[in-house]
């Protein structure tokens, strides 16, 4: 009988390692022997069901439904709250998750008396609300220019960026910027640039999770605005996903460094930002999975 490594079974199973090595040591795999720290799983051993119940429920419905009904504590909310959380924090937000929570909860800000949070976290906290609360009365679109400046309009109103002369809220840059070090497209390069992917992007015959990732990281490597490019990115990530009924994800804090690698290396090695959101999409199923929803 043919064995093979947690790491080769992940990609025909649609899950990441980690989940794999998961479903091993719970005794859900037939076969799989622990060598050592390796697993070794017999070739054709199927991969484990989900065992919790789901209904007939999709989750964008869902979402929107939620949405419109205010309702609290279900998927939106905790959506919401998760991937704003995650986001910003990622580019340096210094909310808790709780605090942040507390903004999505309440409309209000509670502080105790060593607290001290910037405006700008906060608003763009509330500005990151709005704009997922966009994309999902979108989802079924395509993606245009018009569209992703939306976006970005709607994160950085209001914050301290817009209120100077150079920063320009819902449109390109006018300076160049670097990204992990490493130039991105010149300003006047810009418009053309992201046309010429948004073109090649709509234009492919099936829209997988490789393709979402290779616009994602296409995306980020022009860097079309002055700030605000990785949430942005990150919100037309999570679209996509619904768009093309791919279980989306919310990259989280503690991914940072591995996600970082995966964009940085993506032209090379294409499985280290793969695995990264196979782990992603994995944690957001188990919360599917929590609240009954088929994917």
């Amino acid at each position: 009988m043919e064995y093979l490594r947690a790491a080769d079974i992940a990609s025909s199973w649609g899950v990441s390692a980690r989940s794999v090595r998961n479903y091993c040591a719970q005794g859900r795999v037939p076969g799989a022997v622990l060598q050592g720290k390796t697993w070794m799983i017999p070739a054709d051993a199927p991969k484990p069901e989900r065992t919790n119940p789901r209904r007939s429920r999709g989750l964008l419905p869902v979402l929107r439904a939620e949405k419109d009904a205010g309702v609290h504590g279900g998927i939106y909310h905790r959506t919401q709250i998760d991937l704003a959380y995650n986001s910003n924090h990622i580019e340096g937000s210094t909310l808790t998750h709780e605090q942040t929570r507390h903004i999505f909860e309440t409309h209000t800000v509670g502080l105790g008396p060593d607290e001290v949070l910037r405006v700008d976290d906060i608003v763009e906290a509330v500005n990151h609300f709005r704009a997922f609360d966009y994309v999902l009365g979108h989802t079924s679109g395509r993606l245009t220019t018009r569209f992703v400046k939306e976006l970005h309009r709607l994160l950085k109103s209001g914050t301290s960026d817009a209120a100077t002369d150079w920063f320009r809220v819902g449109d390109w840059k006018t300076f160049p910027n670097e990204v992990g070090g490493k130039e991105t497209v010149a300003p006047e390069e810009v418009d053309n640039r992201i046309r010429e992917l948004l073109v090649s992007y709509e234009g492919l015959e099936a829209h997988d999770l490789d393709a979402l990732l290779d616009f994602h990281v296409r995306f980020e490597r022009i860097h079309p605005f002055q700030d605000g490019n990785g949430r942005v990115g990150r919100l037309l990530l999570f679209k996509e996903c619904l768009r093309w009924s791919i279980v989306p994800f919310v990259i989280t804090d503690e991914m940072k460094l591995f996600y970082y690698r995966g964009l940085a290396r993506w032209g090379e090695e294409q499985g280290w930002l793969r695995d990264t959101c196979l782990t992603a999409q994995d944690a957001y199923k188990e919360l599917l999975d929590k609240f009954q929803i088929v994917y």
